[in-house]
């Protein structure tokens, strides 16, 4: 793990300058268009955008690298996160405000695509496991860093959008100055959605219901809490939680999903976080129940990303595992572009309290989904799961295909080490 930071320490600086940045937008668009006077479908409109722009930039960044190189794009795409952060308290309308959104995702889409490409580049394969888990944690603090900035500053003015576009324009010089550039990222080819379906019902399914609630709780969680009439300093700490219950459930979630039947893990995560959805959604506990309920929600959905790739590789040869993620990840991103504007409109039917009916909806459907495929066949043996990744929702396909990569090695060792054990006992006979 040292090696990874010696190796890797600017370019994981930068990342957290950029995740800080990204986080406080998130989060402040969502007070300063409540003071703005949108209404909730307006901000889940902009909220959206992001996610459109992610997920047109994931599919583009290559390409651009490829032409022009990691250095350019790099730059130019920080540029544009620089200057749009700038205007978003300049022109406050919602519907400018969703285009400015759709540039920020499909920018960040791009920077994360060249940051994870160098990670990878930078990685052995003795330390590549530890690289993302590491980068994956580095995303996670980002987000939790911004909330207490946000908690410090004041939503009303401009001060709160000239910061995160101050720390996104430093992040890139580290970066820039102190890494090498590495070979473009190489998207190999996907393999077909019935394909896919086929091989693992439920983890296409169980990745675009995710996506929904991903969406849902990176997008909206600022606009509930400006409903509900939450202080900038409650409203951070709510956020804030969220992501530390996955990172504080991230690696105990692994650990256990590799010593037993995955499809009852994530059936149990996903009932944990319907459980914690209709706790919140009635209020029970107030704040502190808020709080607790957020934790759960948390940490159920983060480990859930990782956990229906690694069931979804326990059916898959592994020269097939970077092609089926390649659509587990745009079904994820798909279910992320509808998440702000379902919840959006049952926030304006049913009023905050929606936010959390959609994400119980999306969380037990999962649940239930889980219990019916145990019934429809047996599961993986212990011995023939491959290993569980840490992988982060908000990171771009380059971390999924990294660890893919990862999950390919474990199991070509574990075949090869088999192979041994196998030779070993002939010779013996």
């Amino acid at each position: 793990m040292l090696s990874v930071f010696r190796s890797s320490w600017a370019l994981l600086l930068g990342v957290l300058l950029l995740m800080t940045g990204n986080g406080i937008l998130a989060t402040i668009l969502g007070v300063r268009g409540a003071i703005e006077g949108f209404s909730t479908f307006e901000m889940s409109l902009v909220m959206t955008g992001y996610f459109v722009g992610f997920l047109g930039g994931s599919s583009a960044a290559p390409e651009m690298i490829r032409r022009v190189g990691h250095v350019r794009v790099f730059a130019a795409l920080g540029s544009f996160i620089s200057a749009a952060l700038i205007l978003f308290p300049v022109f406050t309308d919602p519907y400018i405000w969703s285009l400015l959104r759709i540039l920020v995702g499909f920018c960040f889409a791009g920077v994360y695509v060249t940051a994870e490409s160098w990670l990878n580049n930078a990685s052995t394969n003795e330390n590549r496991g530890s690289a993302m888990a590491i980068y994956g944690v580095v995303l996670t603090g980002g987000i939790v860093v911004a909330q207490w900035m946000v908690s410090q500053g004041d939503a009303s003015g401009y001060i709160m959008f000239i910061l995160p576009s101050i720390l996104i324009s430093i992040s890139f010089a580290p970066i820039l100055l102190s890494i090498s550039p590495a070979p473009p990222y190489e998207a190999g080819a996907p393999m077909s959605f019935r394909q896919v379906f086929n091989v693992s019902p439920l983890g296409l399914v169980g990745m675009t219901l995710m996506g929904g609630v991903y969406s849902a709780l990176f997008g909206m969680a600022s606009v509930y809490g400006t409903e509900v009439g939450l202080s900038i300093g409650q409203l951070s700490t709510f956020i804030a939680t969220l992501y530390l219950g996955g990172l504080v459930l991230q690696f105990p979630v692994g650990w256990i999903s590799d010593r037993m039947d995955r499809r009852l893990l994530i059936c149990v995560l996903a009932g944990m976080g319907a459980v914690g959805a209709i706790l919140a959604g009635f209020g029970l506990g107030g704040y502190p129940g808020l709080i607790a309920s957020s934790f759960l929600i948390g940490g159920a959905a983060n480990p859930l990303y990782g956990l229906l790739i690694a069931y979804t590789n326990d059916y898959l040869e592994p020269s097939d595992m970077s092609a089926a993620a390649g659509r587990l990840v745009f079904s994820n991103g798909l279910g992320a572009v509808a998440g702000p504007v379902f919840t959006g409109w049952l926030m304006s039917q049913v009023g905050p309290a929606g936010f959390f009916l959609f994400v119980f909806g999306l969380m037990a459907s999962l649940c239930a989904y889980a219990l019916y495929r145990m019934t429809r066949r047996a599961s993986v043996s212990v011995e023939d799961s491959g290993a569980y990744q840490p992988i982060t929702p908000g990171a771009s396909p380059v971390s999924v295909a990294v660890a893919q990569e990862a999950a390919v090695e474990a199991a070509e060792e574990a075949a090869e080490e088999a192979a041994e054990e196998a030779s070993g006992t002939q010779t013996a006979a």
